[in-house]
């Protein structure tokens, strides 16, 4: 796979009828390694490793309704008392991140209002606040670490 922009993190693989297969900690079983699977799961040892949130806090996905259709979000982190902070999509490498994809994360956090998003393809990393209030995105420069 691919080299991406994240640090170096120590993965389970095994191999499986010949396909290789990555261990994902929040699911607690092996995935079939995609390109989209190695963005998420760095993105999920980043925010463990680097950010320190709690594995506990983290979801993979899971369906959510956005506009009466089924759709699954990639990543959710969410707060003690089980409200949304940040959401992630997760992209391949091969896949540009750009106003598309930007719109694609914005409509799934129409529905779960998540204080900050995260949109990755691994090599490019977009990471904003949400001002409900002023109804607006803050670009930042990374996503806060957990504050307990």
């Amino acid at each position: 796979m691919q080299q991406l922009n994240f640090p170096t993190y120590q993965f389970r693989f095994k191999n499986s009828e010949n396909k290789l297969h990555i261990f994902d900690v929040v699911r607690k079983k092996f995935v079939l390694l995609q390109p989209e699977e190695w963005v998420r799961q760095h993105v999920v040892h980043y925010l463990v490793e680097e950010k320190k949130f709690p594995l506990s806090l983290i979801n993979v996905e899971k369906e959510i309704k956005v506009n009466g259709l089924n759709k699954r979000y990639d990543i959710v982190v969410f707060r003690p008392d089980g409200s949304i902070y940040i959401i992630v999509e997760c992209k391949a490498p091969s896949v540009a991140i750009d106003q598309k994809t930007f719109d694609q994360i914005a409509r799934y956090n129409s529905t779960v209002n998540a204080e900050y998003l995260m949109l990755t393809n691994g090599l490019r990393h977009v990471y904003c606040k949400m001002d409900y209030k002023l109804e607006k995105y803050i670009f930042l420069e990374e996503i806060p670490s957990y504050i307990r």
